[in-house]
């Protein structure tokens, strides 16, 4: 994993933009109701997808490692918001795959340590936010 992640956001109009990383791109829009075109994931969505993937790669890594078979591993989040603010106050990542229950428990506790959104998610992060001109000479 590298030590340094980009992902750039073009807005598109309306609630629309396109991300990229590594020359992949997705399209990130809200619902119809919200006012968006819901052409894609919402942001929100986006943030829950990494959870359910990272998680989800973290606990097939801990499978290989003990030689085992995760047919129909799935991972899904649930993101509660937290009473009226804007953020959510309760994530719930929930395992799932055809082994018996003590198997699939012992690998979700060796996959937490794994998962570096989780990680991210558990202990905090510091959010920086700073502004760049593309246009120098643009005036008010």
């Amino acid at each position: 994993m590298p030590d340094r992640l980009e992902v750039t956001a073009v807005w598109r109009g309306g609630w629309a933009t396109d991300v990229t990383a590594r020359g992949h791109a997705i399209r990130v829009d809200e619902p119809a109701s919200a006012g968006g075109g819901d052409t894609g994931l919402m942001p929100t969505e986006l943030l829950c997808a990494a959870l359910a993937s990272c998680f989800c790669l973290a606990v097939a890594y801990a499978a290989r490692k003990d030689d085992l078979d995760v047919r129909g591993l799935s991972v899904a989040v649930t993101a509660e918001r937290a009473g009226t603010e804007l953020r959510y106050g309760r994530i719930k990542v929930e395992t799932s795959a055809a082994l018996d229950d003590e198997t699939l428990a012992r690998l979700v506790r060796r996959a937490r340590p794994l998962c570096w959104v989780s990680n991210t998610l558990a202990e905090g992060v510091s959010l920086e936010y700073s502004r760049t001109s593309r246009n120098a000479h643009f005036r008010r």
